[in-house]
């Protein structure tokens, strides 16, 4: 293991290398193990992940991890056909919802959202459209400092889905969805987890590999 990482990475009882903020709380670290950076598809499941990632905007991920299954009840499992329907009777119900994250702007936003994920199925549909910027390469990061907040990629997502009629998908939003869903890999090199969504396999985690062998 690179000395310049192992501040940040943590070698469970398991034996399995994790980052810090995956390596302590068991339900980060199962969100980690199966679930953080692999690819996901289908229209539902990304409207979920865009929605939760703009509630996430300005507080910590673990809660919103607490908040998914309330999440989910309060918003009809994110179908878009169902939250595009959603009144103002709908939005004062959410707003009395100690389950969930209490703000209007955000509750609009995902309704909203949810009209816009509709309106692109006449153009192949909000999976096609997010993983469209993918990038050519992936970051190879030893070190939380060398992981970025955004891209190129992310700038142009967030730029795109607004036009689109989407909101609050700001970059460094979107490059969180980016990281979550697959489309690129910001697992530390010194992670088991690096690698393991099968979209990306650097050169330095080939060498990772042959090193270990």
């Amino acid at each position: 293991m690179d000395p310049a990482s192992t501040r940040d990475v943590v070698v469970g009882e398991d034996g399995l290398a994790r980052p810090r903020w995956a390596a302590v709380d068991p339900m980060m670290r199962g969100y980690y193990d199966s679930e953080w950076g692999m690819p996901v598809r289908g229209e539902q499941e990304l409207y979920e992940r865009i929605s939760l990632e703009a509630f996430q905007a300005g507080l910590s991920w673990a809660t919103i991890l607490r908040k998914r299954p309330a999440f989910r009840k309060s918003f009809a499992d994110f179908h878009p056909d169902t939250v595009a329907q959603f009144t103002e009777h709908d939005v004062e119900r959410l707003m009395n919802d100690v389950g969930i994250v209490r703000n209007r702007r955000k509750i609009d936003a995902t309704i909203t959202n949810a009209k816009a994920t509709i309106a692109l199925r006449g153009d192949g549909g909000l999976e096609k459209f997010i993983w469209s910027f993918q990038p050519e390469t992936s970051p190879a990061p030893r070190t939380f400092e060398e992981v970025p907040t955004t891209s190129p990629e992310s700038v142009a997502l967030s730029k795109a889905l607004r036009k689109r009629g989407f909101a609050f998908v700001g970059p460094t939003t979107m490059f969180a969805l980016m990281e979550a869903v697959g489309i690129i890999d910001t697992h530390l090199v010194d992670s088991h987890r690096r690698g393991s969504s099968g979209v990306w396999v650097t050169m330095p985690d080939l060498y990772t590999r042959l090193v270990k062998k």
